[in-house]
């Protein structure tokens, strides 16, 4: 298994559709070396339509291991045949996505959905096992609408790993209300239980599990990993705050010496990629779609308001990378782009809340116990 070459996945950013391409990852791997990268969620359908033109979604640096590809999908064929034409790419592991909560997922019966069939679930990883030779992982919540009590969920993750190879669960920790809200409010209305994932990591000491959910600070990483987490997945505030985020990981987390890695280093070799890249599917990528994900690069520092303005005007004329920037990096002061990285220091009288969190554990399920013996 190739995983082994890597170090744990004790930091990765999550999969987020239309944020976590080719070009974000790109700058990711250039701020931290060690932080795990997750693709955006392909359906098994898109993946075998498109297998005349697979690069275009599939392809990658090498330089960005460890990856992980997540796929969704209801159809074991196409399931099947999705992860034999991706598997020719080497990504380092598959995720199968039992969490999305929006329209067009539940629309197909996967996603978030599928928590209400851990059978089918148990099938999907098995056939992406058999088809693959990496390990396989699921990122799921803890609930869907009414169905969100604890009992419900060990059930879930027990019918799961015990009838596939799956060892590894990324729990978003908080349920999923399908209809009735929107995949944005999902993420933030829904409140966190993070009781739940520690007592998961209690009742299932062989499984490995990732916490993801309202995390947005190294600090709050540190925490959680510090009261037991296996391993913690950031989303959101990976991509929009990217420097301030990600300059720390391989520090903080990883114990790497720091690297003196400078905005502007980051800026120059982000550039040669986009350059590299610009065109390469006739008008895709174009000059916007590659700054993207720079558009948090500078969130909070002297000069990111202006650069953001300059930015929009650029977009209207520029159809180079080159121009682009020559439009616009002026607006950041030279202490901004060649300050270092330093290791932030931890923020003093931060709420652990995940270890208050683990004060109120529920207790372990007697279904649970159950089962185990049954299958004892």
């Amino acid at each position: 298994m190739v995983t082994t070459r890597y170090p744990p996945p004790l930091f990765s950013i999550a999969p987020m559709m239309e944020c976590t391409n080719n070009h974000f990852r790109t700058l990711a791997r250039l701020i931290s070396r060690h932080a795990w990268l997750y693709t955006e969620m392909f359906a098994a359908e898109t993946i075998v339509h498109q297998k005349g033109n697979l690069d275009k979604y599939l392809a990658f640096g090498q330089d960005q291991h460890p990856i992980v590809l997540q796929i969704g999908g209801s159809d074991l064929d196409n399931i099947a045949k999705a992860t034999q034409l991706a598997s020719s790419y080497g990504y380092d592991e598959i995720n199968f996505n039992c969490g999305c909560p929006s329209p067009k997922v539940e629309k197909g019966c996967f996603g978030l959905q599928l928590m209400l069939d851990p059978k089918f679930v148990a099938d999907a990883m098995s056939v992406i096992s058999a088809n693959s030779d990496v390990p396989v992982t699921v990122k799921c919540r803890i609930g869907v609408d009414s169905h969100d009590s604890y009992d419900e969920l060990c059930d879930f993750i027990y019918k799961v790993s015990s009838q596939s190879p799956t060892k590894h669960f990324i729990i978003h920790s908080r349920k999923g209300l399908l209809k009735r809200l929107t995949p944005r409010q999902n993420r933030s209305i829904p409140p966190l239980k993070y009781e739940y994932y520690y007592a998961l990591v209690r009742d299932f000491p062989n499984l490995q599990f990732t916490l993801n959910g309202g995390i947005n600070t190294i600090d709050e990483v540190a925490s959680a990993l510090k009261e037991g987490a296996h391993g913690v997945m950031v989303g959101r505030a990976a991509y929009n705050n990217s420097w301030n985020l990600l300059a720390d990981v391989d520090s903080a987390i990883y114990g790497a010496p720091p690297s003196g890695l400078t905005r502007r280093q980051v800026l120059a070799k982000y550039k040669a990629y986009a350059n590299s890249v610009l065109g390469m599917y006739g008008s895709e990528p174009n000059v916007r779609e590659l700054i993207k994900p720079l558009l948090g690069f500078f969130h909070s520092a002297p000069g990111n308001g202006l650069w953001k303005r300059k930015a929009d005007a650029a977009f209207l004329k520029c159809s180079t990378v080159d121009s682009f920037f020559n439009e616009t990096i002026i607006a950041i002061p030279d202490s901004v782009l060649d300050a270092p990285i330093v290791t932030a220091s931890p923020v003093v009288g931060l709420s652990n809340v995940f270890a208050n969190a683990k004060n109120l554990l529920p207790p372990p399920p007697s279904t649970l116990q159950d089962q185990e013996l049954q299958h004892s």
